[in-house]
């Protein structure tokens, strides 16, 4: 059974998602949540498979649950549903996690086929996304740094600092696993061997002045 988490601001939106998703064998609706802040509360307590997220919420949007889906280390599969036509919030979305992007003029069929792909953690794009995401892939290839989330970037200016996790999650006001997995994510994207390459990387991109390095 797919748990789904729906998120939208929209009552008539979220009624005819779990109208949609509940007549579906296989599909269970865990919950709702109208704001950025709520959906982030049912989240951490119904732990859905995936969840249904609209970018233009209060309180918090959908950019803001993402992050902080990062942060807090929730593994919630995210399929973006929004009204937005913004290329921006297209890119930023699939860069902070999520795994699936549609409008809401995207049919019954679209929609619930992207449910039960992001289920089997398979992407689902709007039409012209792909050849949007390739362009913002050539850029970051031409500059890794472009690949790493802003909180990543910190991180990495930790390293360079010669802090330690636990020194970097105290300035962040992050726990050190969630650091923990910040570094990995780090290596991995960089293709770095370990936190000395990566404080060297930062260096020659002049993250922090040379005085700052390395505890010096």
């Amino acid at each position: 059974m797919i748990a789904v988490l729906i998120a939208d601001d929209h009552k008539v939106v979220r009624q005819g998602l779990r109208f949609l998703l509940s007549s579906e064998p296989g599909i269970e609706v865990a919950g709702e949540a109208a704001d950025g802040v709520a959906a982030l509360d049912a989240i951490r307590a119904l732990r859905p498979d995936v969840v249904l997220l609209d970018l233009l919420m209060p309180r918090l949007d959908g950019l803001g649950v993402l992050a902080a889906m990062q942060e807090e280390g929730l593994t919630a599969v995210v399929l973006v549903l929004t009204s937005s036509p913004d290329d921006q919030h297209l890119i930023r979305a699939l860069k902070a996690g999520a795994l699936s992007y549609l409008p809401k003029t995207a049919g019954v069929d679209q929609v619930i086929d992207a449910v039960r792909a992001a289920a089997r953690g398979e992407s689902v794009l709007q039409p012209g996304a792909t050849a949007r995401m390739l362009r913002e892939l050539r850029q970051a290839a031409a500059d890794p740094l472009a690949q790493l989330t802003p909180r990543e970037t910190d991180v990495l200016k930790g390293l360079a600092q010669g802090r330690s996790n636990r020194e970097i999650a105290k300035a962040l006001s992050v726990s050190e696993e969630t650091v923990k997995s910040h570094v990995s994510s780090i290596l991995g994207k960089l293709g770095l061997a370990d936190r000395t390459q990566a404080a060297i990387f930062a260096l020659q991109r002049h993250l922090v002045p040379l005085d700052q390095a390395l505890g010096q």
